[in-house]
């Protein structure tokens, strides 16, 4: 009976020991190849054996057994860090307190209220873009954008820049825009923009130039984009703009200019701009009063004033006229030639302009007369005009007359053919007559 009784409690799962027939033992945990067996065959219990679950955590079956050990769940752990790892992009710096973009090639520092460049060695590798507007800084030092090779952008517009070192961007190779809008810079020196051979785009706009130095944009071949809008420019030399061959656009408004002859040679220079496709935009004279507001595109050369005057105005004989608060002639023998280079003399004209103009240059000496005044210069056109005009008069009234001189002889002519053969009909019988009178006689 009690051997029946054991085989029944092994079917239901039971496990009882062997004791005294009838009584029941006290019931205990399975052996440990029990929950073994029971994990291998779920596979939920199997992840739970294996450590996954937290430690803290135990199936309901197993209350009563051991905790797992942990060498099953490191590895797991270590395995899964790595993969994350991997996932992962790797960390860029970015300088404080700027903002980087997520791929690090834009840069922005802008409006920050920086009085000094942010760390810039800790600059993402290869960033393209540095911003800089909207602060403080007043001063750079030459050495602060060294190894920055990688920028194609640079923007220091709405600071309080007043002075730039040269040679500031030689480093800067790649650089194709130049941001310098609305600072406090005076004056820029030669060897500024060096080693900038890429830049397309320079805007030095709303600042407090009054000269471009030649030499300045030498190095700027293919730059595209000038502005040069709201400063204090009266004059530009040619030499100054001519290196850049490849420019397309030029911004040259709000500028106080002297139409003078000191701008004479620089507006050739943009007229041979606007002929091979590029634009410019409106050049307002501000002096003399006779141009103010006129554009120095449509005032014609022989307008300009201060272009010549006379030797006892000038003191240098043949030479152009002093501009007020101006040192030198431009006719002087230091002055420059449109090419930047001093102007050779010429011996063999000296004797024409007498004495004092001994050392002037040739291309002085043999400049044609051009009008003081403008008063003169329309007095001028005036009068050729009213000359020009009688002229005209004069050959249209000729004209008229010839055509009607000819239309009355060839109306004499058609009447005297008319009256020719009547006039041979009366001949015909006074022969006749003259015929019968002889036969009469005899």
């Amino acid at each position: 009976m009690a051997r029946m009784e054991g085989m029944k409690g092994e079917r239901q799962g039971g496990f009882r020991e062997q004791g005294v027939p009838g009584v029941a033992s006290p019931p205990r945990s399975p052996p440990w190849w029990a929950w073994r067996l029971d994990t291998l065959r779920s596979p939920q219990r199997k992840v739970a054996a294996l450590g996954v679950m937290p430690p803290h955590t135990h199936p309901p079956w197993a209350a009563n057994l051991p905790p797992p050990t942990g060498h099953t769940a490191r590895p797991v752990f270590l395995c899964f860090l790595c993969l994350v790892a991997t996932l992962l992009p790797p960390a860029s710096s970015c300088p404080p307190p700027c903002l980087c973009s997520s791929d690090g090639l834009v840069v922005d520092c802008g409006g920050r209220g920086l009085s000094s460049l942010p760390p810039l060695h800790l600059l993402p590798q290869g960033s393209r873009s540095l911003l800089l507007a909207n602060n403080k800084l007043s001063s750079l030092g030459p050495a602060a954008f060294t190894n920055l090779s990688s920028l194609e952008v640079l923007d220091l517009s709405n600071n309080y820049l007043d002075n730039l070192p040269a040679g500031l961007f030689r480093d800067m190779s790649n650089l194709t825009t130049l941001t310098l809008h609305n600072n406090s810079l005076t004056v820029m020196y030669r060897d500024l923009f060096q080693g900038l051979g890429s830049l397309q785009s320079l805007d030095l706009s709303l600042n407090g130039l009054s000269s471009v130095p030649v030499g300045l944009m030498d190095e700027l071949q293919n730059l595209r984009w000038l502005s040069l809008v709201g400063n204090r420019l009266n004059g530009l030399e040619r030499a100054a703009f001519e290196p850049l061959a490849n420019l397309q656009h030029l911004e040259l408004g709000h500028n106080p200019w002297e139409c003078d002859c000191n701008l004479r040679d620089f507006k050739h220079w943009m007229e041979w701009l606007l002929y091979r496709g590029g634009k410019v935009d409106a050049v307002e004279c501000t002096l003399p009063k006779d141009l103010r507001g006129r554009d120095i595109r449509g005032v014609p050369v022989e307008m300009f004033n201060y272009c010549l005057q006379l030797d006892d105005e000038n003191g240098v004989g043949g030479g152009e006229g002093l501009r007020p608060g101006q040192g030198s002639s431009p006719c002087s023998r230091n002055a420059l030639t449109p090419s930047g280079a001093p102007a050779p003399s010429d011996d063999s004209t000296s004797h024409t302009t007498g004495g004092a103009a001994g050392d002037a240059p040739a291309e002085c000496v043999r400049t044609r007369y051009r009008p003081v005044s403008v008063r003169r210069a329309i007095g001028t056109v005036v009068i050729a005009g009213v000359v020009c005009g009688i002229v005209c008069i004069m050959m249209v009234a000729a004209a008229a007359y010839g055509c009607i001189y000819a239309s009355l002889m060839a109306k004499y002519q058609r009447e005297l053919k008319k009256r020719q053969p009547l006039m041979g009909d009366g001949e015909g019988d006074a022969d006749d007559r003259e015929d019968k009178q002889i036969s009469s006689v005899a």
